[in-house]
């Protein structure tokens, strides 16, 4: 199974954040929450950023607002994260315009719906 990066994961279970987080773990993921203002999020060890992860992670999942998720973009490409996703929300054409920039073909959509969880659900 894919490793995934939440990156703007929350201990808040009422933020998307946190919900991809339980549902890409419901799911058989591997996942790496990515926050630099907590240290664990459901359980599991937080980064600051993706270039802290030691491992290869195999896609992105971003729940940041647009202002952060430039900068988190260029990270991903610096990783060499080869699936990047843009969540509703995250995906201002300016975000969008950048991961391309940087060689990244970035899915805009929601991710949890595309592994099969309703975000509302979570």
């Amino acid at each position: 199974m894919k490793t995934v990066a939440v990156i703007g994961a929350s201990r808040d279970r009422t933020k998307f954040g946190n919900r991809a987080v339980r549902g890409f773990l419901r799911q058989g993921y591997t996942v790496v929450p990515v926050n630099p203002h907590e240290q664990t999020i459901e359980g599991l060890h937080a980064y600051g950023s993706v270039l802290d992860v030691p491992q290869f992670i195999d896609m992105a999942t971003v729940y940041v607002r647009p202002a952060e998720a430039v900068m988190v973009v260029d990270e991903v490409a610096k990783k060499g994260i080869p699936e990047l996703w843009l969540n509703p929300g995250t995906d201002a054409p300016l975000v969008v315009e950048r991961a391309r920039e940087l060689g990244l073909d970035p899915i805009v959509s929601c991710s949890l719906m595309a592994i099969g969880e309703l975000p509302e659900a979570v």
